[in-house]
């Protein structure tokens, strides 16, 4: 349903550095690398960032989430671990969720520019 989404960002040689290290705990990797913009992902760019094209502040989404899936829960702790080492913020620590599902484990974090990002495993390991 979704193609691809993308986070407007404040500056994108942090925000690169930030998910180059992120983001690879999950199996992805940048593909595609710009002045004002990168993209991520396995085979396909379907999470980018870059510098708003109105060439205003970037800001993050109040309320507004993207989350990433992953492989186990030990991906999970990687993904918040890298995320807290990379300078990024914490909005929840590694953890069964159960009043999302039984078996929801997820992460929550703020990259540099405030953007709320999560990692989740659905498996029960």
């Amino acid at each position: 349903m979704i193609d691809h989404v993308s986070l407007g960002v404040a500056d994108i040689t942090a925000a690169r550095d930030f998910y180059d290290k992120v983001l690879e705990t999950l199996g992805l990797k940048r593909l595609y690398s710009m002045e004002f913009a990168a993209a991520y992902g396995d085979k396909y760019p379907g999470f980018w960032i870059g510098l708003p094209v109105d060439r205003k502040p970037a800001s993050a989404g109040n309320g507004c989430h993207i989350c990433f899936q992953a492989s186990s829960r030990a991906a999970v702790d990687a993904f918040h671990a890298a995320a807290m080492e990379a300078g990024g913020g914490d909005a929840g620590a590694p953890g069964l969720r159960p009043e999302y599902t039984e078996t929801y484990y997820g992460a929550f974090a703020f990259d540099p520019d405030g953007n709320k990002i999560e990692a989740v495993c659905y498996a029960s390991d």
